[in-house]
């Protein structure tokens, strides 16, 4: 699948109009539903090997952020060979009581592995978790990338990201 099949794709399966509420608060008149894109066992593949590419030398594993981040660190772990681990929005307080499943991330170069991102706010967040775990967090990579400041704020805080599209890139694909 070429880049632009894999756009259109994407907006296809996932592009819906109306009126939603964003994580960050925001109200918009267009939304990507992620889980059509990633409950596609075909596109998750495509996604997965356009993702590929993206991985920075030297990333030690993949953390998938809950609940998006999961499937996607899954697939390109597939396609890469890295280790995948899973990232709650918060430790769990029983059991292991871990933030991040599937392995220790002290001291690992981590790529962080999220669908959409808008403000940039969880992934910060979960960043700075990861870190106060021990992590070494660089880079991040998403599907899309709202356009709505969350490239910047992640900068801010010594974080690349590394989307595969952009929503203008997604909606000229639509035209």
């Amino acid at each position: 699948m070429t880049r632009d099949e894999l756009a259109r794709a994407i907006y296809d399966a996932s592009h819906l109009t109306g009126t939603f509420t964003l994580r960050s608060g925001a109200v918009s008149h267009e939304y990507f539903d992620k889980y059509l894109f990633e409950a596609d066992p075909a596109l998750l593949a495509a996604i997965g090997d356009a993702l590929a590419p993206l991985v920075p030398e030297g990333t030690e594993a993949l953390a998938g952020l809950e609940t998006g981040g999961i499937p996607l660190a899954v697939i390109l772990a597939q396609k890469t060979g890295l280790h995948a681990l899973f990232v709650r929005k918060e430790a769990k307080t029983y059991g292991t009581a871990k933030l991040a499943e599937g392995g220790d991330v002290k001291g690992r170069s981590l790529l962080v592995v999220e669908d959409v991102v808008t403000s940039g706010g969880q992934l910060a967040l979960s960043t700075q978790d990861l870190r106060d775990r021990g992590a070494i967090v660089e880079h991040a990579v998403c599907v899309i990338d709202r356009e709505a400041g969350g490239r910047e704020a992640l900068a801010d805080i010594g974080v690349t990201l590394s989307p595969l599209f952009t929503m203008s890139e997604l909606r000229a694909a639509a035209t």
